[in-house]
């Protein structure tokens, strides 16, 4: 049987399987692992983490490259924090998805936007995070976060200010379906973080930041940063991200078989404005889309995807 023929494409709607690969492996942000060591298998894939405890996510090396160093004054570009620095900042997702099987209709498979106040701290280690008011203009999701404010989160942080690592503390009554969308939610703002270049730059620099997106699909993510502005420890960092398969060929879940990715494209652009002295953006907004098709080898099936993923910082 073959990978597209296995999931009922005329039934699409009712595989449980493909059901799971839309929710969390398309979208690229679905890695974890299970009490901080152990990292879950893809049949655990639609599984949110943080089940009553906290859960600690490796996330990938970033690796910088100086590509110009810019105009003087240069100067090396580091957090510059005192543990205990607190910042209130507002994280804004949105991430949506649309999905075509052959000459099917199109299907909107997007996740809700999500609002998330937060009180940022800093530790010797990185930064704690208090959640407030979570919401989301979608009714059911909106209900389901209701228990989600005062939950935990957090940052592990390399000294070039990559994050290294993802903590997740959701409060015990929240519900499967917030506690979802809120690791959905860090996912995405970890892959539109920013680190900085290892040696002194100035206004003007370029660099670019290379790291592995782990999902359903491995990617090659480079993004390439401009320091287009500085004043003091202010900086304005313009972005521009683009994505790869590191496979030509897409496993799919619970070893229904694989997909031939035929076309992917993924990119984007943004500007966040940071502050060295603080821990967290303090405004800016990214947005990455584009299109993916994938066939089935055997039945000759095309699964088409447009997607688009939006993160945005408030102060």
């Amino acid at each position: 049987m073959t990978a597209l023929s296995s999931l009922h494409i005329p039934r699409i709607a009712r595989s449980g399987v493909l059901l799971m690969v839309l929710a969390v492996g398309l979208s690229a942000f679905g890695v974890g692992c299970g009490d901080g060591a152990e990292r879950r298998s893809e049949a655990e894939g639609t599984e949110p983490l943080g089940l009553g405890k906290e859960v600690t996510v490796p996330i990938p090396a970033a690796v910088t490259t100086v590509v110009a160093t810019g105009a003087e004054p240069r100067s090396l570009l580091r957090p510059d924090y005192p543990a205990g620095t607190v910042q209130r900042v507002t994280l804004c997702t949105a991430h949506r998805v649309e999905q075509q099987i052959n000459e099917q209709p199109m299907h909107d498979f997007s996740a809700p936007a999500l609002t998330i106040p937060m009180i940022a701290q800093t530790t010797a280690a990185g930064i704690d995070l208090t959640l407030g008011t979570v919401t989301s203009p979608d009714p059911t999701l909106a209900e389901a976060l209701t228990n989600i404010g005062g939950s935990h989160a957090g940052f592990d942080l390399s000294e070039l200010g990559a994050i290294t690592a993802l903590r997740l503390e959701p409060s015990p009554d929240t519900s499967t379906a917030a506690r979802s969308a809120l690791e959905q939610a860090f996912y995405q703002a970890v892959y539109r973080s920013i680190a900085f270049p290892d040696q002194p730059v100035g206004e003007g620099a370029v660099w670019t930041v290379r790291q592995e997106v782990t999902g359903g699909v491995v990617l090659d993510q480079i993004t390439t940063a401009t320091l287009t502005r500085r004043e003091g420890d202010r900086l304005v960092i313009e972005l521009k991200v683009t994505q790869t398969p590191k496979s030509p060929m897409w496993n799919l879940p619970n070893n229904a078989g694989a997909l031939d990715i035929r076309d992917y494209v993924m990119q984007g652009a943004g500007t966040i404005t940071v502050d060295l002295g603080l821990p967290l953006p303090v405004s800016g907004s990214i947005t990455v889309g584009g299109h993916q098709a994938y066939r089935d080898p055997h039945s000759e099936s095309m699964l088409q995807q447009t997607i688009d993923t939006q993160v945005s910082w408030t102060e």
